[in-house]
């Protein structure tokens, strides 16, 4: 059974940082490319970051490019996002996604097979 449980969220002030984690269940993490959407109140998922399987290649949305980062340790099955210079736009939940045996990456959740519960971001003014 494939779980992933996403950690790091919080509250933040304008311009400050947080560092969300993702651990993944399952044989095949390695295997997989990893992503991180993100849905606010009223609006529909966006894509955020997506990386390989493994972790030489990132896509961004513009929105965050030079603000997040994505990164992962295949060796503990977890999967990073990075967030700095945030702002109140970047509130919303944050959730990882996982699509085992990918190519690349994509920005179409609908891509992706595996889902966390979200967690929490919420950037204050």
């Amino acid at each position: 059974q494939v779980q992933l449980v996403e950690s790091g969220g919080g509250l933040v002030h304008t311009g400050g940082s947080l560092r969300l984690s993702c651990v993944a269940s399952g044989r095949t993490f390695r295997s997989s490319s990893m992503a991180w959407f993100r849905q606010a109140p009223g609006k529909e998922r966006e894509f955020v970051a997506a990386v390989t399987s493994r972790g030489d290649n990132t896509d961004y949305a513009d929105s965050v490019k030079g603000r997040f980062t994505t990164s992962r340790d295949n060796d503990k099955n977890t999967v990073y996002l990075e967030m700095n210079s945030l702002r109140p736009e970047d509130t919303a939940v944050y959730y990882c996604a996982r699509a085992p045996l990918m190519y690349g990456t994509s920005r179409l959740a609908s891509a992706y097979g595996y889902w966390g519960q979200g967690t929490q971001v919420t950037v204050s003014s």
